[in-house]
């Protein structure tokens, strides 16, 4: 009797992305080595993907062609499936039919998978599903009994805190802040309160051209014994991560950059 072949089903493998936003280095003029950023293994694996799921097509072709000088692609750039993510569903009087709109796109983009082929999710920069609209596809995944395989790479709110000093063991990632300064300044306080109760390290991100008013902001309205850090640029030539207590970073300049990402991170004392 002929043995019946097992049909493979396919894997989401989650492909970590550079942190340049695949801008030049701002010390060099030239775009970053990728082996000086992902392992040798990951550039490898990304070769080999033929169906992605991305935020924006474009920079993941130019991600590609990065991979490419690196790892030949399996097949031309053009003969790739480059599916991008579907808008977030909205709320209101057909909010339950948006939601079974928005699952249904996202079970669309792991259709690969159904036939074996492996599926590649990637960010705009860093690991995708962290900080990263990139998680409802993982979740989507884990509802339909796809494998779900993380590759090693960078994530810069890892990076920033190891390089802040600030505590490691509890930590919390809040995502954006007001931009209203009223209600910043408040939800500054109210993280404040909370670092300092649960000795815990609070971490934000902002829009690149919005770091030198949140910077300004966390000045102005965190306590001066508080521990306050800034990395900005991580793992660029001319990148930096440096903490101080708020009191001495009140008496210093500071130039932060309006192109470059950054992350602030605080721990009240």
């Amino acid at each position: 009797m002929a043995e019946t072949a097992v049909k493979r089903t396919g894997r989401l493998l989650l492909v970590p992305n550079t942190l340049d936003l695949g801008c030049p280095d701002p010390g060099t003029g030239e775009a970053p080595d990728l082996q000086q950023v992902l392992p040798l293994g990951v550039i490898r694996e990304a070769a080999r993907i033929q169906h992605w799921i991305a935020e924006n097509a474009k920079t993941t072709r130019a991600f590609l062609k990065r991979v490419d000088q690196v790892a030949p692609l399996s097949q031309p750039l053009q003969a790739m499936s480059i599916e991008e993510l579907p808008r977030p569903a909205k709320g209101g009087k057909d909010a339950k039919g948006d939601a079974a709109g928005q699952a249904a796109a996202l079970n669309s983009l792991l259709v690969p998978t159904h036939s074996g082929h492996d599926v590649g999710l990637i960010s705009e920069a860093g690991l995708p599903g962290v900080a990263d609209p990139g998680a409802a596809v993982v979740q989507a995944a884990h509802k339909a009994g796809i494998q779900v395989v993380p590759l090693s790479g960078p994530s810069s709110l890892v990076l920033a805190l190891a390089g802040s000093g600030l505590h490691g063991q509890s930590f919390a990632f809040v995502g954006y802040l007001p931009t209203d300064a009223s209600q910043r300044a408040q939800r500054i306080r109210e993280l404040e309160a909370l670092s300092r109760k649960a000795h815990q390290t609070q971490l934000v991100i902002e829009t690149p051209y919005r770091n030198p008013a949140l910077w300004q902001a966390l000045l102005q309205h965190l306590q001066p014994q508080t521990l306050l850090n800034v990395s900005c640029g991580l793992t660029l030539s001319q990148g930096f991560t440096l903490t101080d207590t708020v009191a001495r970073w009140r008496q210093r300049e500071l130039t932060l950059p309006t192109d470059v990402p950054a992350v602030f991170a605080w721990l009240s004392a």
